[in-house]
């Protein structure tokens, strides 16, 4: 099982992925200062075996506390995520009344989607894994 992590400059999103075109088994946000706390909380749950971490801002705090761990990571090219990230967001969920009416180019989520970067990080490294 494979956890994606999209590191941010305060927070972080997480995605744990079984295999590609799979639905992400969870995904969730969390502050940076307490990613470790839920790094074990996910390990708790799922049999993570790696972990894919989004080469960008804070790539270094993230995976200090993954090597803490004793899990084996990867730094993965995070270029255009937030882009894909907000496009996806909006297949999963299509905005409603007049807002289905707007280009979704010109749509923003109504919330924070790091989680879905991260998601969209896990996937890029299992097709660089195939």
């Amino acid at each position: 099982m494979l956890l994606g992590v999209d590191p941010g400059t305060r927070k972080c999103g997480y995605a744990v992925v079984e295999r590609l075109e799979a639905p992400p088994l969870a995904l969730g946000i969390v502050p940076l200062a307490e990613f470790r706390a839920r790094l074990d909380e996910l390990r708790a749950a799922f049999a993570i075996d790696m972990v894919a971490i989004g080469h960008g801002t804070n790539a270094g705090v993230i995976s200090a506390a993954v090597r803490e761990a004793g899990l084996p990571f990867a730094l993965v090219d995070e270029r255009e995520t937030t882009l894909r990230a907000r496009a996806r967001f909006f297949i999963d969920h299509p905005p409603r009344g007049w807002r289905r009416l707007m280009p979704r180019g010109m749509l923003l989520p109504d919330r924070p989607i790091d989680d879905y970067a991260a998601l969209l990080i896990a996937e890029r490294y299992l097709r660089l894994a195939v």
